[in-house]
């Protein structure tokens, strides 16, 4: 019987191609990559040309960097757009219309800055992409391109366990000093980042929109904290709005910043599947969550792993398979020498924590805590995914000392305590 393939790496796939060359393009017969001149945006006239050029909502990166290949600045490129010798009918009309000035004081007023290809901030992995942008928008902390980065996406419609084996992976990876990359969508993608930001460690945001576009609007103030606290990143100038075309478009960058991509649940069809095969393409690293079998949101994770993709049992699972350092322990001790939880963990976590000094249920909790059942419930599956407490037949007790969080049992667990 015959076995699925394994996830394939940028060198099987060139094998693949005739003469080591990209199917299925345009340009099939063009060699990949091209790159971008040295002197593109060289000159402080190259990179106010190129606050237009990335303001021009139908001129993608492929063929910029395609123009870039006769007309190596970005002045020359402007020029022949605006002249109409270049670009579509829309991008000539527009940039002829927008000024450099106009995008400049955009940016400045929401805080935000170009860093363009060549600069010492560009991250330099967005160059092993088919089509790397000649630029990049970006509000909040400086990127680090020599930062260990991962990317953690899965469904917007995720299980509450996913939202927390999510946010239990991204605190990790924030505590072990990694950098943790996403999409800022609602589910997977905004429980990664708050767990990075819980952990007080970094992340970037990539936005399929301009950085003033706040999308979508019910994340305004993460995206805001993100701002203060990590990094906003985005292709797209001010004002381009957020449309559906244009996050396949930033999946890609979000796969090229990262060394590694985790999928954290996704159902048959999922675009986290877009984010995994850009990342096969580039040779990163693909981890999965496993679910169970029954469970909808287990389909992307599950045939991920069948095709190879490494399966992970949660965070120490991933950080050691990383080669990161193992997260500080969520124990500390109080001056009386005693454990003490870690301040990371919420309120209502620490309060729960306390209440359970010997194995209790969680209706037992309410009372000790002075919390609504659904408020203990949902404290004790923070802390199990956590390592903190483990589950025996309806009753929980505290974990004697920090270990490797088992996910797939979790979530099977978790799963059908819920439903």
């Amino acid at each position: 019987m015959e076995t699925s393939n394994p996830m394939r790496r940028p060198s099987d796939l060139r094998k693949e191609r005739p003469h080591g060359k990209r199917t299925g393009r345009r340009d099939a017969e063009r060699s990949w990559p091209l790159k971008w001149p040295e002197e593109f945006a060289s000159s402080q006239k190259d990179r106010q040309a190129l606050l237009v050029l990335l303001s021009l909502p139908s001129l993608t990166a492929r063929r910029l960097l395609e123009m870039a290949e006769h007309l190596p600045t970005a002045c020359a490129c402007l020029a022949a757009i605006r002249d109409g010798a270049e670009g579509s009918e829309g991008d000539g009309e527009r940039a002829r219309k927008l000024t450099a000035d106009e995008v400049a004081a955009r940016l400045e007023a929401i805080g935000g800055r170009l860093v363009a290809v060549h600069d010492s901030e560009y991250p330099t992995s967005l160059l092993d992409l088919y089509d790397p942008p000649p630029g990049v928008f970006v509000r909040g902390r400086r990127l680090d391109p020599e930062a260990v980065a991962v990317a953690v996406v899965g469904a917007r419609s995720c299980s509450p366990s996913g939202r927390e084996v999510s946010t239990a992976i991204g605190r990790a990876l924030g505590e072990a000093g990694a950098c943790v990359v996403s999409g800022g969508a609602r589910g997977i993608d905004a429980a990664a980042h708050r767990g990075a930001l819980d952990a007080d460690g970094r992340t970037v945001c990539v936005l399929g929109s301009g950085l003033d576009v706040v999308y979508p609007p019910r994340h305004e103030n993460l995206l805001s904290e993100i701002a203060e606290r990590g990094t906003l990143l985005t292709e797209y100038g001010p004002g381009i709005p957020a449309e559906p075309f244009r996050f396949p478009a930033r999946n890609r960058l979000v796969a090229a910043l990262a060394r590694a991509t985790v999928v954290v649940e996704g159902a048959a069809g999922s675009g986290s599947m877009i984010t995994v095969n850009h990342a096969l393409e580039l040779g990163r690293d693909v981890f999965a969550v496993p679910g169970s079998v029954s469970a909808a949101l287990a389909a992307v994770p599950l045939e991920l792993i069948r095709d190879g993709a490494t399966p992970i049992r949660g965070p120490d699972d991933l950080l050691a398979d990383l080669g990161l350092v193992s997260a500080p322990s969520m124990l500390e001790m109080n001056p009386d020498g005693a454990p003490e939880i870690s301040s990371k963990f919420s309120d209502a976590e620490r309060r729960v924590w306390h209440a359970l000094k010997a194995t209790s249920a969680p209706d037992q909790l309410a009372p000790a805590t002075g919390m609504p059942l659904s408020r203990v419930v949902a404290a004790l599956t923070s802390l199990e995914l956590n390592g903190m407490v483990r589950a025996i037949g309806g009753r929980y007790e505290r974990r004697r000392s920090r270990t490797s969080l088992n996910a797939a049992d979790a979530v099977l667990e978790v799963g059908h305590r819920l439903t």
